[in-house]
């Protein structure tokens, strides 16, 4: 006999839901109130249990569709045409949701089957249907007893240990580590002796599976997405949302942001793809020693992407791979992006005297092969204040909480190629005179636009400088180039009115962008470097007095 389910009325003006997961197909037997699908309320997440007995014969929703109360979702044929009474005559809904608060000692009482325990997994909280086994601590043949450890579990938000609310010996262990698996699920089968039983069933654990202060961590972490007020921002169901968490406990994936690891991008090495905090340590460490090396590989930003959509639907497109320049550099980029706290300081600098000095001496710096630019005597001024601040010539290493402190100083010029940006490095710019960095500023920027850098030019970095005044703009924020920790960013100058002395002038303004790892130099520190390289520029004795 075919027997057909409505999905029963929801509440006082409930007149939809969402399927959230279902938990059966056609072909599958079931049992009266055998849950047969999870549906979402705008205020609750609620289980549907079956009124019959029999073979699921076809289904008519799926999950993430909308459906509303007296629509028909199931075809059962019914072994029997008896039907639960209590299930018949009382909604189905709340039949469920009362199912869920029976203690998980009365649930047991009537699991029994001779002195056979079916031992499931209780409830963890509210709106928490799952868990994943991140430790099984029995085995089979072990004598377990009351208030026994048997499982560390974890949750989105906490890692709790299952204790034991009977005593007797281990038949059969059901789940294992790494198993994701959802309240009421069967874990253990549990022998326990004749006569002890009941006393032991009925006995309620003082031990709370998880601290108050976590469940209203968890509950509230929940019930941001179920707002209606932030419904259509947020657009992710519940289901969706377990989806996209990684195998990771609340302290490794803290420690993952602490160091600026996307930690999607880490694969585990644990049961079930587990993320340990040394995955991330080896992850970062790896990333790090490839960056150093100049081979970054695809490990920043193939690991997790969005799928893009068919462009060729609105129109004609072409296809072209990446070079191996701008697939690096999109690479390196989005590492330095993701893991270092960027923040970019603004200023201008009156370089009116400095470059009428750089124009008359241009022809003599010209006459040796150079060519006397304003980021030439840039390389020699910033390198002079990395001295007066040392922070700025560091790197942060969070693996160890220590910071590297360099007694050497390169800077790294971004040139622009035909093949994408490279940035080849001055070594020793502090020993250097502004003719000497001129010369090898133009030999260098030639190399690069000839390809004919080797490995060891583009390494070393402890500062990197990139000019875009030949171009245009007036500001922007430069990307820190790491593992270095600052890079400052040069724009088109231009003539503007300055009050100077009770009246406007013509001055010659340069725009300066200092972007800088907030983990190391904090805003006053960075607005004092930016200062004292715009006095440089303003007044050059500055660098024979203090760089």
């Amino acid at each position: 006999m075919t027997q057909k389910i409505n999905l029963p009325e929801l509440g006082e003006n409930i007149s939809s839901a969402d399927v959230v997961k279902i938990l059966v197909k056609a072909g599958d037997v079931v049992e009266v109130n055998q849950v047969l699908m999870e549906i979402e309320t705008d205020k609750a997440t609620v289980e549907l249990p079956s009124e019959y007995s029999g073979k699921i014969t076809e289904v008519f929703v799926k999950e993430g569709e909308k459906v509303k109360p007296g629509q028909l979702i199931f075809a059962i044929n019914s072994s029997s045409a008896a039907v639960k009474s209590e299930v018949k005559n009382e909604n189905p809904v709340k039949q469920a949701k009362s199912d869920s608060n029976i203690p998980l000692a009365e649930k047991i009482q009537h699991e029994v089957s001779a002195s056979l325990i079916d031992y499931k997994l209780p409830e963890l909280g509210e709106n928490i249907s799952s868990a994943t086994i991140t430790k099984v601590l029995v085995k089979k043949g072990d004598k377990i007893s009351t208030d026994q450890i048997l499982f560390e579990i974890e949750t989105d938000k906490a890692t709790v240990e299952i204790p034991s609310e009977i005593s007797g010996i281990i038949k059969e262990v059901k789940v294992k580590d790494g198993q994701t698996i959802r309240t009421g699920d069967v874990v253990l089968i549990v022998e326990i002796q004749s006569g002890e039983h009941k006393t032991q069933i009925h006995q309620e654990s003082a031990r709370p599976l998880i601290s108050e202060d976590a469940r209203k961590e968890i509950a509230k972490t929940l019930k941001d997405y179920h707002d209606d007020s932030d419904k259509n921002k947020i657009g992710l169901r519940r289901s969706e949302i377990i989806e996209k968490i990684v195998p990771a406990s609340p302290a490794v994936r803290r420690f993952a942001r602490e160091i600026g690891i996307d930690i999607h991008k880490v694969k585990g090495s644990g049961n079930g793809g587990r993320i340990s905090i040394e995955d991330v340590k080896n992850f970062a460490k790896e990333l790090n020693q490839r960056l150093q090396s100049g081979i970054t590989g695809s490990v920043t930003v193939s690991a997790y992407k969005e799928a893009l959509p068919d462009f060729s639907k609105f129109g004609e497109i072409e296809r072209k791979p990446m070079s191996n320049v701008r697939r690096k550099t999109a690479e390196h980029l989005s590492y330095a992006w993701s893991s270092i706290p960027h923040v970019t300081q603004f200023d201008k600098a009156d370089i009116t005297e400095l470059d009428k000095l750089r124009k008359q001496f241009s022809p003599h710096i010209e006459s040796v092969g150079g060519k006397l630019t304003i980021t030439a005597i840039l390389i020699k001024v910033v390198a002079s204040a990395m001295k007066v601040f040392p922070q700025f010539n560091a790197s942060v290493d969070m693996e160890n909480s220590e910071i590297i402190y360099k007694k050497y100083i390169n800077i790294g010029i971004a040139v622009d190629t035909e093949k994408g940006l490279l940035v080849p490095v001055i070594k020793d710019a502090d020993k250097k005179n502004i003719k000497q960095l001129s010369i090898e500023l133009a030999d260098i920027s030639k190399k690069a636009r000839d390809k004919k850098l080797i490995p060891d030019d583009m390494q070393g970095g402890c500062f990197s400088i990139s000019n875009l005044g030949g171009i245009g703009g007036t500001y922007f924020t430069p990307i820190v180039n790491s593992p270095e920790v600052a890079i400052l960013g040069v724009s088109r100058s231009s003539v503007e009115p300055v009050f100077i002395d009770g009246e406007f002038k013509p001055r010659l303004m340069m725009p300066l962008s200092l972007s800088y790892d907030h983990r190391i130099i904090d805003g006053a520190d960075a607005i004092r470097f930016l200062r004292w390289v715009i006095n440089a520029l303003e007044n050059p004795f500055l660098l024979s007095l203090e760089g």
